[in-house]
């Protein structure tokens, strides 16, 4: 079963095969999660917001007509409950930095960097975290989609609703935003080396 498409499993799943909707789930936990995370910035919140993504999208699945992927359904499902208890909880300020599983810089050249560019390195980090948590929802919600979980233009837009063309606009306007935001940050640390 491990090694069936989506296609396969969501019907396996729509007769009443729990086993292929875990493997549905399997495949996808980590992505949601990660992408969930990237929004609320709270683990509690993700946990939740995952466990009830998957519960939604099993008791929705009957209902799903598979004009679009099960990958791009249940990512839209995953956006648009934390997208709504974002909204409802208002809490876009005050969340933890966002930096678990993201690499944001490169590790540097040398084998063993010293402790200056260690601090750097970490400051920066803060910076860029603070950057994106900055973001206006809508921004911060492609720049996740695409910077971190890798997906096309087409697949964010496909996920959020909207058209690819507003997609690449919002991920524009993002870069815009925090190139402006980090830009004295970053001409302060190239001073310093």
């Amino acid at each position: 079963m491990e090694d069936f498409a989506d296609e396969v499993l969501v019907q396996e799943a729509k007769d009443g095969n729990l086993e292929a909707f875990a493997k549905l789930i399997e495949r996808y936990q980590e992505r949601i999660y990660h992408t969930i995370f990237g929004l609320t910035r709270n683990h509690c919140d993700t946990d939740d917001l995952a466990q009830e993504t998957f519960m939604y999208a099993f008791k929705s699945l009957k209902d799903f007509k598979q004009r679009s992927s099960f990958y791009t359904w249940i990512y839209r499902i995953s956006i648009n409950l934390t997208l709504n208890s974002l909204k409802k909880k208002k809490r876009e300020k005050g969340r933890e930095d966002f930096v678990e599983n993201y690499s944001y810089l490169k590790e540097s050249h040398s084998s063993s960097p010293s402790p200056e560019d260690d601090s750097l390195k970490k400051e920066l980090e803060e910076k860029l975290n603070e950057a994106i948590n900055s973001l206006p929802l809508s921004y911060k919600t492609s720049f996740i989609l695409v910077a971190f979980q890798g997906m096309t233009h087409s697949q964010a837009a496909q996920i959020l609703s909207c058209t690819e063309n507003t997609v690449s606009w919002r991920m524009h306007k993002a870069r815009k935003m925090l190139q402006a935001r980090l830009k004295p940050y970053l001409k302060e640390v190239r001073d310093e080396m």
